[in-house]
């Protein structure tokens, strides 16, 4: 039996790689910043049930999934992630084509980008919305 070739990743710079996750968000500054962001870590991997990876040199990701790009080739990309921001804490994967708008008029202070989900400040939306964001999305993609 074969096994199929992994996903290309082209020259994309933005893909997984070795490192501690935890250790890279105890570096992020300003301390709130940091502070936000290993709760997010904590609840995206509580939410997901999954482990979470660095991608590139800012994101974390959880999950796989392939998507195919404009020019038709197949690439490999987390399922949820997140980063920590100067601007803000970013979700990634938890707005894509619009959806969850019904969780996002109840989620709090935000703001949205393509496939993105920006947060000032943790405390300032609601965890339960959040929580079901993650779960939302990590249903609908992952693999």
């Amino acid at each position: 039996m074969t096994t199929a070739p992994p996903p290309d990743h082209g020259d994309r710079v933005t893909r997984p790689v070795p490192g501690d996750v935890e250790e890279h968000l105890r570096g992020v500054e300003p301390a709130a910043r940091r502070d936000d962001a290993l709760a997010a870590l904590d609840l995206v991997r509580e939410v997901t049930g999954a482990e979470p990876v660095l991608w590139g040199t800012s994101m974390v990701g959880f999950g796989r999934r392939p998507y195919t790009t404009a020019d038709g080739k197949e690439r490999e990309w987390f399922t949820v992630g997140l980063a920590a921001r100067r601007a803000a804490l970013t979700f990634y994967g938890l707005t894509a084509h619009g959806t969850h708008a019904d969780l996002l008029e109840r989620l709090g202070p935000h703001t949205t980008g393509k496939d993105c989900l920006y947060v000032k400040r943790l405390a300032d939306v609601d965890e339960a919305v959040l929580r079901e964001l993650v779960a939302r999305a990590w249903a609908r993609t992952s693999r």
